[in-house]
């Protein structure tokens, strides 16, 4: 692993201790707040099919099975889950990627880690001069800008 590597690898771990990133499920009632006008239309329709039910001869022995699956498909509304970044995932188009989206491309580096590259006895002054060139041309640099520049 090269140094450009392994200071970037830390920078993503970092960013995954930060961001509470690491894959669990946590309440959340961002979903409420988000869509406001949707979940009201969620209680309206369990409401108006609830009504239904009940005055069906037919389905009112079946109202609980309503309810369970109104609470557990509805229940993933309230969880929101920080997908970990990994330096592996950067550059792959896979199933991962309508998980964590392309966050490398999306996502600018901390300057801290741009001072590192710059500062760092072990990066070789060529890859340098193409980190100052890639600055100075988009001012600001995702992480797949410095992956491309470690596998240069």
């Amino acid at each position: 692993m090269t140094e450009i590597q392994r200071l970037l690898n830390d920078t993503i771990e970092q960013l995954n201790v930060v961001e509470k990133r690491d894959n669990r499920p946590r309440f959340s009632i961002s979903f409420i707040r988000k869509h406001p006008g949707l979940f009201i239309g969620m209680w309206i329709g369990w409401l108006a099919t609830l009504i239904v039910m009940m005055q069906s001869d037919t389905l009112a022995g079946s109202v609980w099975l309503l309810n369970v699956l109104f609470i557990l498909l509805n229940g993933f509304f309230f969880f929101d889950v920080n997908p970990r970044y990994h330096y592996s995932d950067i550059d792959v188009l896979d199933l991962r990627v309508c998980y964590n989206g392309e966050w490398y491309n999306t996502r600018n580096v901390p300057p801290q880690l741009i001072e590192e590259i710059l500062q760092s006895p072990q990066v070789e002054e060529q890859m340098k001069s193409v980190l100052h060139t890639m600055l100075t041309r988009k001012g600001e640099l995702s992480f797949y800008d410095i992956f491309s520049l470690s596998r240069a």
